[in-house]
């Protein structure tokens, strides 16, 4: 089959021909139709995460099963899929509770302890790979059917550990990313009173006002806290979630935090920062953090794109052989959501 693969860090990512997966016992193969490509999956192009090499990386597919391995139920041959990006155990403590990122015996990331999406076929784990919900036309539109499974998961999941209500006030930070992007729909879904976007680009400006937000900051004066205190009449919001994560973007969110604020802390890529701790106390403030989502998160997630409540943004669309073209966009901040390369949808 046809792949992308990495052969070291931060090296570009070279077309090759690789033999085709076969599923063993508790496995299954999809083709892929197509993969989201984040920057989730562009820290492990650049070097940022460990891998063993060559590994071929993605796990935002949209995919069809087509051979399933001895002991498989519940997928068969044509079953439009997604895939789970975490390798879990499924049976300590944490797996039983739901809340599966928090595995004793975590395996790992698909895309980078085992082969992911950037090719033809991808094997894994059966139950690794999410069926798609009636509504949702994977083969029509699969580059967005694939990014559900992250970038409206995660912003779901954190929603909740938030616990945003429609009385809040949110900010985004790294809103015009692929996260952010789909962060701001999703507190729009919430109903949050209001949706404040902050990033650096303000070219991204306008695609983060049509995507929920109410107010736009440009954080590149770095006077996040302040400006989030003018927004508000000095009050502070409620809650801030930060998909940038650097020791300045932290420090502005909780300085920009009202009374009880809640800050949700999750990046690919972070730094350590300076915590006002009489402030937090004296205020209440919350710091939480946070990894993707569960698989039940996911599947929700979908729902909701199926029945029409949120649709993923999708602003690039390149075929497999210019993965790297990606990749360096993503790598300067140039998209605006998420990206996708197209593989084997018609």
């Amino acid at each position: 089959m046809k792949a992308m693969l990495l052969k070291g860090k931060n090296q570009p990512l070279v077309p090759d021909t690789v033999p085709d997966p076969v599923p063993g016992p508790g496995e299954a193969v999809a083709r892929v139709l197509a993969c989201g490509a984040g920057l989730t999956i562009h820290h492990a192009r650049a070097g940022r995460v460990p891998l063993q090499y060559p590994r071929i990386l993605g796990h935002e597919i949209t995919a069809e099963i087509v051979a399933t391995g001895p002991g498989v139920q519940g997928l068969k041959a044509g079953d439009g899929v997604t895939a789970y990006f975490y390798l879990t155990c499924g049976h300590c403590y944490w797996c039983r509770i739901g809340r599966e990122t928090l595995c004793d015996n975590f395996g790992g990331f698909v895309g980078r302890e085992c082969d992911g999406g950037y090719a033809e076929y991808i094997k894994l784990p059966a139950e690794n790979f999410i069926p798609l919900p009636e509504g949702l036309d994977w083969k029509k539109r699969p580059a967005e059917c694939g990014v559900i499974c992250d970038a409206i998961a995660t912003p779901l999941k954190v929603t909740r550990k938030a616990r945003v209500m429609p009385t809040d006030t949110v900010a985004v930070i790294g809103a015009g990313g692929g996260l952010g992007v789909h962060m701001l729909m999703v507190s729009r879904w919430a109903h949050a009173r209001k949706v404040i976007a902050v990033d650096t680009r303000a070219a991204k400006f306008e695609t983060c006002l049509k995507c929920g937000a109410d107010a736009v900051i440009d954080a590149s004066d770095g006077r996040v806290g302040g400006q989030l205190l003018e927004l508000t009449a000095g009050r502070g919001v409620d809650v801030v979630f930060d998909f940038v994560c650097s020791r300045q973007s932290i420090e502005s969110a909780i300085s920009g935090l009202n009374k009880g604020g809640r800050l949700v802390l999750l990046a690919g890529h972070s730094e350590r920062f300076d915590a006002d701790g009489p402030a937090i106390m004296r205020k209440e403030i919350e710091v939480m953090g946070s990894r993707y989502a569960t698989k039940q998160e996911v599947v929700e997630s979908l729902e909701l794109v199926a029945r029409g409540d949120i649709w993923p943004l999708v602003t690039e669309k390149l075929p497999l052989a210019e993965a790297e073209t990606l990749h360096r966009r993503l790598e300067t901040g140039s998209i605006t959501g998420r990206a996708a390369l197209m593989i084997g949808a018609d």
